[in-house]
């Protein structure tokens, strides 16, 4: 070669790298972190069973054992030559009751309670509740659900001094701390809390990849959060929380305007009906799949296997389906966090996916077809055909060059048979494409000619045993390079 590759890799790494990379599944895995798995060795298991991405929960925990984490997370991904993403999750308006006495309160159907915004500990005739503004959100006749709508109370009294009187309607054992949702009330908390706002700037200091809004309602969430990034220039990308019955109301601007969505399906199954939340999950696939963005299905996945050695039946159809309808992640929670096998759940996980993609027909091409209105409609229709002629020729390979990340996206919404490369110099990027579906991303920040670039992609992913002389490869690309114009080239070309 004329010039010297800008190495994705550690060379000494190589080949463990390319073992990993061959074996890894297309949908990718995000594990959340916890006392389960917060040291290096632990985390490195975790990765080398087949996560992707690790999410840090910032509901619990100090910001100094987060720090920690990160750096065992970075020094693992600068010693196994890997991009492992870090994604913050940010609490949100979480809203719980009190300290209760002795710890458990049995309340009956029929019992007449109150809640009050004065910090108390609770009994059958006062109990605090985390949430100043109740009584003004609240109407007579809402329901309210405590522990997962394990506990289900109806309100038939607001009191001047700000108290509410409710009903139990379903009762059970009430017990300190446990979350409280209000599925036929618009809540008028901020979408960022003062704690949120706290640990967004430290995940901004810590330059994570991705950040997630809990409990999103509107669009006007993703901005006030994009501005905040925007002010300290991050280049942490937004993933909406999709939870509450608003979002679902919104949900066509809200995957507009944010750069990826998490179905959050342990709230938004208390928050609405369960019924409902299969198609709802169904068809926010779909639109994130028709807006090129990555999707990830949460919560309860495995959640068995949190003390169980096998998942049961349908935690296995679950994960199952979430990737048969396209879902470009799937997310543990509990079960790598407090579990006590989290990298068995992992391996399980990858098993099941593997099974899946063996032999489902992932190609959406028909499906997905360039839309005129798109913003990004000549980029959109290169990527689309770049697909569809790997399928033709059945390609070994196509390879993506990209600076926003958007031909990245686009790639992998059409989830393309063969496999997908992607090349950036944007170093942050190459990490955050970790959630994506089916790419494999690598660091490259030359920019002499689209020739001399295909070029060294090409002998790179030689280097590394992804493609081998008599290989064919589908590239996109821009020209002129330097312009960094959005992807308006596609070449095919055999590999020497």
């Amino acid at each position: 070669m004329s010039k010297e590759i800008s190495q994705p890799f550690p060379t000494k790494q190589m080949d463990n790298k390319a073992s990993f990379e061959q074996l890894t599944h297309r949908t990718k895995i995000v594990a959340t972190v916890g006392p389960a798995c917060d040291t290096y060795d632990k985390l490195l298991e975790l990765v080398h069973a087949g996560v992707n991405v690790f999410r840090l929960n910032f509901s619990h925990g100090s910001h100094e054992d987060k720090a920690q984490i990160i750096q065992h997370i970075r020094n693992l991904n600068e010693a196994e030559g890997l991009n492992i993403s870090i994604l913050g999750d940010l609490q949100g308006p979480k809203l719980r009751v009190g300290e209760i006495e002795n710890n458990a309160l049995k309340v009956e159907a029929g019992d007449i309670l109150t809640f009050t915004n004065e910090k108390c500990v609770g009994t059958m005739e006062r109990i605090y509740v985390s949430y100043p503004n109740l009584a003004g959100d609240v109407k007579l006749g809402n329901i309210i659900l405590i522990d997962d709508g394990k506990l289900e109370v109806k309100v038939v009294d607001i009191v001047r001094n700000g108290d509410v009187k409710v009903e139990v309607t379903l009762g059970g054992v009430l017990s300190s701390k446990k979350g409280i949702n209000l599925p036929d009330t618009k809540i008028s908390l901020p979408a960022l809390t003062d704690k949120d706002i706290e640990d967004l700037a430290f995940i901004i200091d810590q330059q994570l990849d991705w950040v997630a809004l809990s409990f999103v309602r509107n669009v006007k969430d993703i901005v006030i959060l994009r501005s905040k990034l925007d002010d300290r220039k991050s280049k942490a990308k937004i993933i909406a929380k999709i939870e509450k019955p608003e979002a679902i109301a919104n949900i066509r601007d809200i995957i507009v305007e944010s750069d990826a969505i998490m179905i959050a399906r342990g709230d938004l199954g208390v928050e609405m009906p369960v019924e409902k939340v299969p198609m709802i999950q169904k068809n926010i696939i779909r639109k994130c799949l028709h807006r090129a963005k990555p999707v990830i299905v949460a919560t309860q996945m495995m959640e068995s296997m949190i003390d169980r050695v096998k998942p049961n039946r349908s935690e296995i159809t679950d994960v199952a389906n979430a990737v048969l309808e396209g879902t470009d992640a799937v997310m543990l929670s509990g079960e790598t966090a407090t579990g006590q096998h989290p990298a068995l759940v992992v391996q399980t996980m990858v098993k099941i996916i593997a099974e899946v993609e063996k032999d489902y027909r992932y190609n959406r091409e028909e499906d997905l077809k360039p839309q005129p209105h798109s913003p990004s409609f000549l980029s959109d229709a290169i990527c689309y055909n770049a697909c569809k002629i790997a399928r033709d020729v059945s390609a070994d390979a196509v390879i993506g060059m990209t600076k926003s990340g958007l031909t990245a996206f686009i790639l992998s919404s059409y989830r393309p048979k063969s496999p997908l490369y992607i090349f950036s110099k944007e170093q942050s990027l190459i990490n955050q494409l970790s959630l994506s579906w089916g790419v494999k991303a690598f660091y490259y920040a030359q920019e002499e000619s689209l020739d001399s670039i295909i070029k060294d992609q090409i002998q790179i992913l030689k280097e590394r045993r992804f493609l081998k002389s008599g290989d064919i490869v589908v590239n996109t690309g821009s020209t002129p390079v330097q312009l960094h114009v959005p992807t308006n080239v596609l070449k095919i070309t055999k590999v020497e």
